[in-house]
């Protein structure tokens, strides 16, 4: 908060927006498991993820082409991390390939690799760069 005062009296007005967290970010680990979790374990399995994923896929497809391309993405990930998933090298990420990207930052939030992520797992590092996609 200091620096938000040192940054209002500098510029002689506040600026918000510069410390909103994104909205993937507001959601505790606890909620968004409890919003997938379809079999009630307290964790997430790969499949909950996908589900998680495809609907994420549908309302970023705001063109309704069935492909993603950077600006839908809406900062969700990086050129290279765009390009490096963009296989067939057409601008814009299909279905699969953004399946791909969710499965490689799931398997990077699962350490254990037992095949599910539960909230601590979600609160890591990892687990909000694959919570980052689905939000």
């Amino acid at each position: 908060m200091r620096c938000s005062r040192r940054l209002t009296l500098a510029l002689g007005f506040a600026v918000p927006a510069l410390f909103v967290a994104p909205a993937f970010a507001r959601t505790s680990a606890a909620g968004f498991i409890k919003k997938w979790d379809t079999d009630n374990d307290g964790t997430l399995d790969l499949n909950e993820i996908y589900r998680a994923a495809d609907a994420e896929f549908d309302r970023l497809d705001t063109d309704h082409d069935g492909t993603l391309d950077l600006k839908e993405l809406r900062g969700r990930m990086t050129k290279a991390e765009f390009d490096a998933a963009d296989h067939d090298h057409d601008g814009t990420l299909d279905k699969a390939e953004y399946r791909a990207v969710v499965q490689s930052r799931f398997n990077a939030a699962n350490p254990d690799n037992d095949g599910t992520v539960d909230a601590k797992e979600i609160r890591s590092k990892a687990g909000q760069r694959l919570v980052q996609l689905l939000e």
